[in-house]
């Protein structure tokens, strides 16, 4: 039986519903980041000829995966859907087929009740359709107070960085400081503020499917002493079990920070 087989039957749902009860509210993560990878292998595994239908697969998990971490009262997610790698390396028929599919899943989720969708990465780099339809999910839902959900598209860890300092960098310039005084006075607080993510909390826990276990260059300086959690399933098989299942196992770990 497949492992979506798996997640329907009566068995299958008592289990999820006795691990949701038994998780305490107070441990849930308020920021999780979800890298939902494997959507090329699962549609190969499945003789698709293109990888597009592996790619809307994983988008409907992602609205899947909202609604569960809208259930359990997480209150930021942030979804890898592009980096900006894949628009230089990724085939051009894949890439036009995944601009669509990541245009629609933004469309979706900014009238998806009371959620907040913000874009973060570079729009600049991005095909200007699709920067355009991240911008009107950003602004449709920008008075929203539930979910927060931020989509990298365009994304790269190294260059938001790059990009913060940018910013600190001008903002020190217009209001008439020298660059020896802004290197005398440079925090990592200043750089957090200037982040794509700026004012936001850091994620508490960054989960991974497909089995790979790395960051690829997702949330590199949020992500310092998040906990991580790697999933065996690929993306678009992950089940709310699968979720839980990190849930649970985060609320048990002895976050240090650092000590």
């Amino acid at each position: 039986m497949s492992r979506e087989g798996q997640g329907r039957g009566p068995l299958y749902r008592l289990y999820t519903s006795r691990l949701r009860r038994h998780l305490d509210p107070s441990t849930v993560p308020h920021h999780v980041a979800m890298m939902i990878d494997g959507n090329r292998r699962w549609a190969r595994q499945l003789g698709y000829d293109t990888p597009a239908e592996g790619h809307r697969a994983g988008a409907a998990k992602m609205r899947e995966f909202l609604g569960w971490c809208d259930e359990l009262g997480i209150r930021v997610v942030s979804l890898y859907l592009l980096s900006s790698d894949n628009l230089r390396k990724r085939d051009s028929a894949e890439l036009a087929d995944l601009i669509e599919i990541i245009a629609e899943l933004a469309e979706a989720l900014s009238r998806e009740g009371n959620w907040r969708v913000k874009h973060v990465g570079r729009a600049d780099i991005l095909p200007p359709e699709l920067a355009r339809v991240l911008a009107d999910a950003q602004e449709r839902t920008s008075d929203h107070t539930g979910l927060h959900v931020n989509l990298a598209v365009g994304y790269g860890g190294r260059n938001e960085i790059v990009d913060a300092v940018r910013s600190i960098v001008t903002a020190h310039q217009a209001s008439g400081g020298t660059i020896e005084d802004l290197a005398a006075h440079l925090t990592p607080e200043m750089i957090g503020e200037h982040l794509y993510t700026g004012g936001q909390p850091d994620p508490d826990l960054v989960i991974r499917t497909s089995g790979e276990q790395r960051l690829s260059d997702f949330l590199l300086w949020q992500s310092a002493h998040s906990e991580f959690y790697f999933v065996e399933a690929l993306g678009p098989d992950l089940r709310q079990v699968d979720f839980l299942r990190a849930i649970r196992d985060f609320a048990d770990r002895d976050r240090r920070f650092g000590r």
